[in-house]
């Protein structure tokens, strides 16, 4: 019986076979990883501080007891190098060893790479970019060795809004650039943006937005950085934020079809037989969304389609829980090419903003502060499905 390989040990790997291992517990399960196959959230990286949560903490199991766990192998530090999808064969490497395996399915679980400017200076390639646990415990050592007390955070979407609330509230001096008007523009309309970012600030957490940086200096333990606009800030460390790419350099290799990612139909199918994708690298019927709930209804249909009952993904509207409690924030993104009009409700402590299409259906919303937020679950059962449930 050839193995379901899976590449990639995130949480889009690890989700896919837990759930599959709940329809089948015979069929034999292979993840290959390039890091050392420990299972953790990400999306708790960027609130480990205010949780007082040491690096050593955040996983929650090593490969050794997840193979136990899954009943599966698990080849940690190995980087596959080419598939035939011809064959069904995989080739990878480990500890300078070439091996070959054949497979009866596979699953790109293979996530995105940071986004990563090329900025001038001899501090530049001291950036923090943190997509990983392993960059995070660096980002940790950093902090706790060389008492950094400011920290310039390149990016005020989603990520850079986290790690600044959760540095902020370690009694950290956070300031946030970015290129963009305002906060969260793929997320927020510019009102709702605006007020976001007012809350922020009101907890001394700066923004220097429309401009971006030119040059990073390392003077003694510090750095000087240099933008656009002319003015310059100084900071101790300098974390990089501005976004993720899906990671399609492998599959792009083996023959699949990408786009913004690896292109999917709703059974997360590839263009090519035995091949399948999910999580932050795959794009599901045009839609890319690297968020946990989507990796949720993907994985657990994936896991039925590879244990024979072919299934498609299902999206339910999945708001978005922006983890900044000094901003409590709460998102539901209006699909693209839709046009809404928003309609906003004032309160004491932030707003409700409900974004409405021209048939007056609610198709979108952004819930700011604790007394907006008791609103979502009502409010997300008026919104259509992303992608219906299909038989």
């Amino acid at each position: 019986m050839q193995p379901i390989i899976i590449i990639g040990s995130g949480m889009a790997g690890y989700t896919l076979a837990r759930e599959y291992r709940k329809l089948n517990q015979e069929q034999p399960l292979i993840m290959i990883c390039a890091d050392d196959g420990a299972s953790y959230a990400k999306p708790t990286l960027s609130n480990a501080l205010a949780s007082n949560k040491n690096p050593t903490q955040i996983a929650l199991a090593d490969a050794t007891k997840m193979a136990t766990q899954l009943n599966m192998q698990i080849h940690t530090h190995a980087w596959v190098e080419a598939i035939d999808t011809i064959t069904h064969t995989l080739r990878y490497v480990k500890d300078q060893q070439h091996v070959e395996l054949e497979f009866s399915q596979l699953v790109f679980a293979v996530g995105a790479n940071p986004i990563r400017l090329a900025i001038s200076g001899d501090g530049s390639d001291e950036m923090f970019v943190i997509n990983s646990l392993s960059d995070y415990q660096k980002f940790r050592k950093s902090l706790d060795q060389q008492h950094t007390q400011r920290i310039a955070i390149l990016g005020a979407g989603l990520i850079g809004c986290e790690f600044a609330n959760d540095l902020h509230q370690a009694g950290h001096h956070t300031t946030v650039i970015d290129l963009a008007s305002q906060p969260l523009g793929r997320l927020l309309p510019a009102h709702v943006a605006e007020a976001f970012k007012h809350q922020l600030q009101h907890v001394d957490i700066r923004f220097i937005l429309e401009t971006t940086v030119e040059r990073i200096s390392k003077i003694d333990t510090h750095y000087a950085i240099t933008l656009a606009n002319g003015h310059s800030i100084e900071a101790d460390a300098v974390i990089c934020a501005i976004g993720l790419q899906p990671n399609i350099d492998l599959a792009q290799r083996a023959g699949l079809h990408t786009s913004r990612g690896i292109i999917t139909n709703s059974r997360m199918q590839t263009n090519l037989d035995g091949i399948y994708a999910l999580g932050d690298c795959a794009e599901v019927n045009g839609l890319l969304l690297p968020y946990v709930m989507p990796l949720m209804q993907q994985a657990r249909a994936l896991a039925k389609t590879l244990a024979g009952t072919h299934t498609h993904v299902h999206y339910p509207a999945m708001p978005v829980a922006v983890k900044t409690p000094v901003a409590p924030l709460t998102v539901l993104p209006v699909p693209q090419n839709v046009t809404v009009n928003w309609e906003t409700e004032y309160l004491e402590d932030g707003l409700i903003a409900k974004a409405f299409d021209n048939t007056n259906t609610l198709r979108g919303f952004a819930l700011l502060g604790a007394t907006a937020a008791k609103q979502r679950l009502s409010l997300t059962k008026l919104v259509p499905d992303l992608i219906p449930a299909q038989v």
